[in-house]
């Protein structure tokens, strides 16, 4: 795959990213060494390999959940800079 100014004004985009020219060359020869090592990986016989579904076999060792009391709420609320009796009052940021 060929890496071309124009793929990498299109990644810069959808990244909300600037980028000057000399940063430009730099990206695009880091994007070429990533494609060409893909490739490599496809070059890798792989007929007999069974997919990975977890990396090791042991499984997870999760805790029982208990429910205690670890903060009670006016200990919670004790800093907030605003507050409304059991609850954090913030700032209206979505506009209608």
């Amino acid at each position: 795959m060929k890496i071309t100014e124009n793929k990498i004004d299109e990644i810069a985009n959808l990244a909300k990213l600037e980028f000057d020219e000399n940063e430009k060359i730099k990206i695009k020869n880091d994007l070429e060494k990533i494609v060409d090592f893909f490739d490599k990986l496809s070059e890798v016989d792989t007929e007999k390999v069974e997919p990975l579904i977890y990396m090791n076999q042991t499984s997870n060792n999760l805790r029982e959940d208990m429910v205690k009391i670890e903060l009670s709420k006016t200990e919670a609320l004790i800093n907030a800079p605003d507050k409304d009796s059991d609850y954090f009052k913030v700032p209206k940021f979505i506009k209608k």
